[in-house]
């Protein structure tokens, strides 16, 4: 049985300010440690720290986050160093620098601030997703159980699941009937441990969902007369066929607008949209949903396409370099 959520992304106090996790092969791509899962782990290291360290500001909520991925990071021990960079009555900013081996591998600035007792301009924008969201599964419990729903199913036989472990640790729902458009994904998420997602989890489903680049990949390889054919697989990106790539993120922004209870929630809806890919490098914009359809919060990533080898090549390796 592969490690829970709460397991992978667990810290322990060595001191007012530093903290140290165990990244598991079981939450990884390839050799390196998931994104989402670095990112959780980074959210719950802020969470100790304002708990603890920081308690008597009493801002427990993280407001923003923004991640850069300088290196890679792998299983083993991992050392967080934090710096409390300014403590103020509304909100206060700690930097935390994620180290192995010696190495800065991932910096990270965390805002927190206390969404219970916050107060302010409130407005109505009249915003709406663009294009507009897939209605939500009909029964939840339904799905959970089953895995479909009339207008939702369950996304099985990911390509690569021995490399990309850490996508088997999620059960993403897609739409029944397809994606609304290439560049866009919907999906509804729970942990596959049976977890309730908690607070640090949105640093993990931010950053997961099936690869649109293979689809993109698959639909211009087809071209217009593979539209029809890739509809009836309903999986954004069901083939193995394709080489084994990977998708390193360089910068990860979270912006939190609905604090999850403590206790978590069982579903969130993921809507993932990608506008502009080029050169190896893109970017996708991350809407997060609750199930009474709150906006709970955005994400926005800088990322990169390269070979896997890239991912699986020894540290010191020339093809280990991004």
């Amino acid at each position: 049985m592969a490690p829970t959520f709460a397991e992978a992304t667990a810290v322990k106090a060595t001191g007012s300010h530093t903290y140290t996790g165990h990244f598991l092969s079981e939450w990884c791509i390839g050799s390196v440690t998931h994104g989402g899962v670095v990112t959780a782990t980074l959210l719950r290291v802020a969470a100790t720290h304002f708990g603890t360290t920081l308690a008597r500001q009493r801002q427990p909520h993280t407001i923003t986050l923004h991640t850069e991925f300088l290196r890679r990071t792998r299983t083993g021990p991992a050392t967080f160093t934090v710096k409390d960079v300014k403590l103020g009555r509304q909100t206060s900013t700690i930097h935390v620098t994620l180290t192995q081996d010696g190495r800065d591998e991932v910096v990270a600035y965390i805002t927190n601030a206390n969404m219970t007792t916050e107060s302010g301009l409130t407005l109505q924008t009249g915003w709406t997703a663009s294009p507009p969201l897939p209605g939500p599964p009909k029964d939840f419990a339904k799905l959970a159980a089953d895995g479909e729903d009339a207008d939702w199913v369950v996304l099985k036989d990911l390509p690569y699941p021995k490399l990309r472990k850490a996508s088997n640790r999620i059960l993403m729902h897609l739409p029944r009937n397809g994606q609304v458009q290439p560049n866009v994904i919907d999906e509804w998420v729970r942990l596959e441990s049976g977890e309730r997602l908690p607070p640090e989890a949105l640093g993990f489903v931010s950053d997961m969902w099936p690869q649109m680049m293979e689809s993109l990949v698959m639909r211009q390889q087809q071209g217009p007369d593979g539209e029809k054919q890739q509809a009836t697989k309903k999986t954004n990106g069901d083939r193995d066929d394709l080489p084994w790539l990977w998708y390193p993120t360089l910068v990860l922004n979270l912006d939190i607008k609905k604090a999850i209870p403590p206790e978590g929630v069982e579903w969130l809806h993921v809507r993932v949209q990608s506008k502009h890919v080029k050169n190896g490098r893109y970017d996708y914009e991350v809407l997060i949903f609750d199930q009474a359809g709150d906006l709970v919060a955005l994400s926005h990533h800088v990322a990169m396409v390269l070979d896997g080898k890239r991912n699986t090549a020894m540290r010191g390796d020339g093809d280990s370099k991004i």
